[in-house]
């Protein structure tokens, strides 16, 4: 029998918390925090966070733990996921993942790629030559080198051209090599996604009367 997982999305305020407390009632369920905002101590107004009397009827897992004076990827939480994922099979407890950061959501069913980290001496040699070379020789010279970044990287997108300049420098592969060998670590689970879809008029009305209250509370 393959091992369950909910993935919910949805936009700020769409209901995605009181939607994952009912599930997390009816199916024996945890509660796993995916938005990036959530993670940080500092954000509890701002966030919306779920509420102590909600969190003493269903574990909830991953909200405000992180400073926001600490840098935190998407990698780390992913590693954080994993344990606490574990804890809820131990327990025979679905793990119902909560949050609209899409880039949490997709290292779960995509995987993260396993490339190297970059020293800063690399790092700094491939600013340095694109600043001496400038956007178009630069990107020139990246596809030399790396072939493959051909109309998958833009010569206006500098940023994932110095990227993709910086990974080859290091690991002598292309950047795109590095993402094809990505998979998923829940390819065994029975992953079933939600995401809730609220009219925008009526999305912005929640947003508003959830702002006042916040207010109001604090």
């Amino acid at each position: 029998m393959s091992k369950k997982l909910i993935l919910l999305a949805g936009p700020t305020a769409s209901g995605k918390s009181k939607l994952a407390l009912h599930l997390a009632n009816k199916l024996r369920g945890e509660i796993i925090n995916a938005d990036s905002m959530q993670v940080y101590k500092e954000f509890l107004v701002l966030s919306s966070r779920p509420n102590i009397k909600d969190q003493k009827k269903i574990v909830h897992y991953l909200y405000g733990f992180v400073s926001v004076k600490k840098h935190f990827s998407t990698g780390e939480w992913l590693k954080l996921v994993k344990k606490k994922i574990s804890s809820c099979n131990r327990k025979n407890k679905i793990p119902i993942i909560v949050g609209g950061t899409g880039l949490y959501f997709s290292s779960i069913t995509k995987g993260i790629s396993k490339i190297p980290d970059i020293d800063k001496k690399t790092r700094n040699k491939v600013r340095s030559l694109y600043k001496k070379l400038g956007n178009k020789e630069f990107y020139n010279e990246l596809l030399k080198i790396d072939p493959k970044v051909k109309k998958r990287i833009l010569p206006s997108d500098s940023q994932r051209a110095q990227r993709a300049f910086e990974v080859f420098v290091k690991t002598k592969k292309s950047f795109f090599d590095w993402i094809m060998n990505t998979k998923s670590d829940f390819e065994d689970y029975n992953i079933r996604k939600i995401f809730i879809d609220i009219p925008r008029e009526e999305l912005l009305k929640k947003i508003e009367l959830r702002t006042e209250i916040m207010f109001k509370n604090n």
